[in-house]
């Protein structure tokens, strides 16, 4: 039985995967992983070969123990992972509870290691790995602190991995979008609402997602990045300090202008 698996696949860049996924590629089923069971459900509503919706939250300490049963019972070859799960919180350091901070490291990134390196017992030659990063990957991110730290993590542990994977001819790609219209702000604008104010430019999440599938089927890149300015983008923090980009992102967020705390 070939599938594919993908987590966060309940909203917003999970789910806009998963609903043009079967115009590149057709599997026996489709295993759809999110904590939101009755979204998971809607899916299988008019898709073109079978859904399982699987019910689980990701950081959930027996999470790895359920997952890697639900392999060992099916034996699967899987022939896709895509990691979309994953969440963000702006504000400083002591806005953001560090429950929080700790969960996003959990599900940013224990998560996905947990799953990848789970699942690949069970992905053959062709097989694909697609890990939903952030252009924030590419350079630190005051008052988005926690949630860059994990996407620069991501970003390395997919380029690594997809060199590890060569000679199984297994491929894996990361996605780096900038600023996509999705649920992601809903949570991400709880702990402070002027700790990030400044959106230089907005995307369609089925833009992003178009690109992706297209570079991941159709390219060999281990990076997949939409929108010219993006590109532009990531191409000037790997010329320019840090330094520089940060003192940039201060002024864009107007958090020069704040007075020194106490």
């Amino acid at each position: 039985m070939k599938i594919a698996i993908v987590t966060g696949a309940s909203s917003g860049m999970g789910r806009e995967f998963v609903l043009q996924l079967p115009q590149w590629e057709q599997f026996d089923e489709l295993w759809v992983i999110a904590r939101r069971a009755e979204r998971l459900e809607a899916l299988k509503e008019g898709y073109p070969f079978p859904v399982r919706p699987i019910s689980l939250d990701l950081t959930a300490p027996d999470a790895p123990d359920y997952y890697r049963s639900l392999l060992e019972g099916a034996k699967p070859e899987v022939a896709l992972l895509a990691n979309i799960s994953g969440f963000g919180k702006f504000g400083r350091y002591d806005q953001i509870p560090l429950e929080d901070s700790l969960n996003m490291i959990d599900l940013n990134c224990k998560a996905v290691v947990a799953v990848t390196e789970l699942t690949l017992p069970y992905m053959k030659r062709g097989a694909h790995i697609l890990m939903l990063d952030s252009l924030s990957a590419f350079q630190p991110v005051p008052y988005f602190n926690i949630y860059a730290s994990t996407k620069a993590f991501i970003l390395s542990y997919s380029r690594s991995l997809n060199r590890e994977l060569k000679p199984r001819g297994i491929r894996v790609m990361s996605v780096n979008p900038g600023w996509v219209k999705t649920e992601f702000f809903d949570r991400a604008t709880v702990t402070s609402g002027d700790a990030v104010t400044y959106y230089n430019r907005w995307y369609e999440p089925e833009d992003v997602m178009r690109t992706a599938l297209r570079d991941l089927y159709r390219s060999k890149k281990d990076v997949s990045i939409h929108g010219f300015p993006v590109r532009m983008q990531v191409r000037m923090v790997k010329l320019l300090p840090h330094s520089l980009i940060m003192n940039i992102w201060m002024k864009q967020q107007k958090h020069d202008k704040l007075p020194p705390e106490n």
